[in-house]
């Protein structure tokens, strides 16, 4: 079995962004992407400079094609189901059965998210309902915006978002407001309003329990989050809690807990973004590239 200096388990932006450093240094390289990005919803991606308003899957795409043209990458789609050893000494286990051994491995798995328990939410995730106003709220025109409480980080987003548009803050009884919070809201020209929501119809219109509709050019919610599998977990790799959810703890040079197994993108970082995740994956990169130089350090 070919032992590889590095196996990038998952291949969106992270991870390809690492892989970028590591053939560029000529580091024998495998990706194994199970084909599940997280932004796939989306139509357009914005913020990431000289990529604004290009889909994610042309960025995706490209930047694949854009790898590929280095003969130390090999790329495999699959879903990674085991991974065990230690460094120097990896295995990972494929769905389809193949194993492959790496010096070094990066966990650049992303995230999965827990959306609020809204019918009709998460036909529209990614599409008319967002979390980051970074990445689409120039778009809703300064329309109006919804945001539906997910929990604390929702107030958050409420006092944020009034910098798009006109905002109402649907607490949907997820969060209760005490009187400083509600002066605060008012102050930012927030509209708050407590009766639960019914469902989520035609693009972003909120059918409330008391038969009102309320019309939205976008709507925003904080899911919460935890890495899209359980290969850290299983690794023993440290976990670590924010205020978004759960992520794999690393230090500086994006090492996890357990020697040798490194983690980047979303999965290892907050706040998400394409552009911050293909930044977390090039330092990434350049870090598992220093610990094969300097092996003792």
């Amino acid at each position: 079995m070919k032992t590889y200096d590095v196996i990038v388990i998952g291949g969106s932006y992270a991870g390809m962004a690492a892989a970028l450093q590591l053939v560029r240094a000529r580091r024998s390289v495998l990706i194994i992407d199970a084909g599940k990005r997280r932004n796939r919803a989306a139509s357009h991606s914005h913020g990431f400079l000289t990529q604004d308003g290009t889909d994610p899957a042309v960025i995706a795409s490209t930047a694949r094609a854009q790898l590929q043209a280095y003969p130390t990458l090999s790329w495999v789609d699959d879903l990674v189901v085991e991974a065990s050893g230690s460094r120097d000494g990896f295995i990972v286990r494929c769905a389809a059965g193949e194993t492959h051994a790496a010096r070094r491995l990066l966990l650049a798995i992303g995230v999965s998210d827990t959306l609020p328990d809204v019918s009709g939410l998460a036909e529209r995730w990614g599409t008319s309902v967002f979390h980051c106003p970074y990445c689409h709220g120039y778009e809703l025109q300064q329309g109006r915006i919804g945001v539906i409480a997910a929990g604390p980080m929702s107030i958050h987003q409420a006092q944020l978002l009034p910098e798009w548009g006109s905002v109402t803050f649907l607490t949907n009884g997820v969060v209760a407001l005490d009187e400083p919070m509600l002066q605060d809201l008012t102050a930012r020209g927030v509209t708050v309003e407590d009766t639960r929501i019914d469902r989520i119809e035609a693009d972003a219109d909120l059918l409330l329990a008391d038969g009102r509709r309320l019309s939205f050019a976008g709507l925003f919610t904080a899911p919460r989050n935890a890495p899209s599998t359980s290969i850290a977990k299983d690794l023993g790799c440290a976990l670590t809690e924010t205020p978004m959810g759960t992520q794999i703890q690393t230090s500086e040079t994006k090492e996890s807990s357990i020697s040798g197994v490194f983690a980047c993108g979303d999965a290892a970082r907050v706040p998400h973004s394409v552009s911050l995740a293909v930044a977390d994956g090039a330092w990434a990169g350049a870090q598992i590239h220093r610990s094969l130089v300097w092996p003792e350090s």
